[in-house]
Parts: C-alpha cells; sequence; structure tokens
C-alpha cells in the first residue's frame, strides 16, 4: 500500500507539472496536449489502445522470460566452463557496443514484420544485464563456503544448485530490476522500425497524423506496463530475497 500511495504521489505530482507547463506557454494540441485532452484520447479510443496494449505486453512478456532464460543459462555456463567464459563474454561486451536502432532493421529483414523480431529486440536488450549480474553473483562467494563444501563431498552441481545459485539470488533481483525498466523500450524500438501492431506502431501512426493527444496516451500506458512489471519484478526479488537482509533496505 505504501508503495501504491508512492506512485500516486508522483503522479499527482507529474500530472502538475506538466499542465503548469502546457498553461505558462499556452502551448497548442498539437504540440503539447493538456492532461485532460489526454485523458480524453484515451478514453474515446480505449478499444483500439486496448488492442495495440495488449501486443506490445504480449512481446514486453515473452521477451522478459526468454531473456531471463537464456540470461541465468549464460551466467551458469561462464561458472562452469572457463573456456566458454573466455570466448563469450567478450563477444557478449562487443554486442553492446552495437547501437539497439541498427539492430533493430536487420532483425526485421531477417525475421519480418511479425512478432517475434519485437520480441526478440527485446531479448537483446535485456540479455546483458540479466548475465552479468547473475554471473557476477555466482563468482562472488566466499573461498571458504566452497572450500568447506568440496571438503563435505560436493560436486560442481550441488554447489551450482545449492550455495552458489540461491547466493547469487540478490545480485539477480538487481539484473531483473534493470531489465524489466529495459524491456519495454526493446519492443517499441522493434515496432518502430517495422510493425503493424502494438504501441510503438500507434505513436508513429498517431505522430504522422498529428494526433499528439493519442501518442501521447500511447507512451502513458507503456510507462504503465513499465512501472507494473518492474514493481512484479520487485516483489518476486523480495520474496526469493528474504533471507538476505540487504536486499530489503529501503
Amino acid at each position: 500500500m505504501n508503495y501504491f500511495y508512492k506512485y500516486l504521489f508522483s503522479f499527482i505530482i507529474f500530472i502538475t507539472i506538466w499542465w503548469l507547463i502546457q498553461y505558462i506557454t499556452d502551448s497548442p494540441s498539437y504540440i503539447l496536449p493538456s492532461p485532460y485532452r489526454v485523458f480524453l484520447s484515451i478514453k474515446n479510443n480505449l478499444n483500439l489502445l486496448a488492442y495495440h496494449s495488449i501486443i506490445t505486453f504480449l512481446e514486453i512478456l515473452v521477451g522478459f522470460i526468454l531473456g531471463l532464460i537464456f540470461g541465468m543459462y549464460t551466467g551458469i555456463l561462464f561458472i562452469i566452463s572457463k573456456s566458454m567464459r573466455k570466448w563469450m563474454l567478450p563477444f557478449i561486451v562487443l554486442t553492446q557496443a552495437i547501437p539497439v536502432f541498427a539492430i533493430a532493421p536487420i532483425l526485421t529483414l531477417w525475421i519480418g514484420y511479425g512478432i517475434w523480431s519485437k520480441i526478440i529486440m527485446t531479448v537483446l536488450i535485456i540479455y546483458f544485464p540479466i548475465t552479468i549480474a547473475f554471473y557476477d553473483g555466482l563468482k562472488r562467494i566466499d573461498p571458504m563456503i566452497i572450500n568447506l563444501a568440496k571438503m563435505m563431498g560436493a560436486n560442481t552441481f550441488s554447489m551450482l544448485l545449492k550455495i552458489r545459485i540461491p547466493f547469487a539470488l540478490p545480485q539477480l533481483s538487481s539484473g531483473l530490476k534493470l531489465a524489466a525498466a529495459f524491456a519495454p523500450m526493446g519492443a517499441v524500438i522493434g515496432e518502430w522500425v517495422g510493425s503493424s501492431e502494438g504501441l510503438g506502431y500507434l505513436m508513429l501512426y498517431a505522430s504522422g497524423r498529428v494526433q499528439i493527444d493519442l501518442m501521447f496516451s500511447s507512451i502513458i500506458i507503456l510507462a504503465i506496463f513499465t512501472i507494473l512489471l518492474y514493481n512484479f519484478v520487485s516483489y518476486v526479488s523480495n520474496i526469493i530475497t528474504r533471507w538476505d537482509p540487504k536486499s530489503h533496505i529501503n
């Protein structure tokens, strides 16, 4: 409930600042619509926004789940295989130097204008923070704990399952929170490059027809998605790391 009041207070401040800027500058609605006009746009285009929102939400959700699976798998692979870490880690870091806007047209060309190019775009954006955060957590285990487990006869698999992964959960949680904030960006960038559905497409459609209130409506819905996903990830993270007091410092 405290989170609800915090976001409600922030929302009220945001709307107030938005209204003040629009009132003081007296900007026309095709430049900066008032919050009331955007509210009316959401109300009048509810079915249209709902349809495109479902598409974008599906892209974000599937991309997030796949990014989590691949990121965790890669982090585990780096721990159990030194050669894989030696060759793959520099390559993964190198891919982050490539702008996402440069990758999106290529994915669209290879995979098409369907939903999968947007899902893969989402996976590419969140894969790196999840992988690095989880790998960092897996390797930052007290060597005394590892040596003790080896003395007690633990093999690589049991140490990974019972020691490394549980101790790495706080770091993984940090990576997941970053991924929750970045995931909508990947889906929308993919929709901007080539799509006929989704909130990203609707933003371009509204902008091209100077329906700025509809474009702002799409942005607000996307922001709500991001907030909900981030808070859901935070909630799950608090549950799986409840044994770690440092993960619950307010």
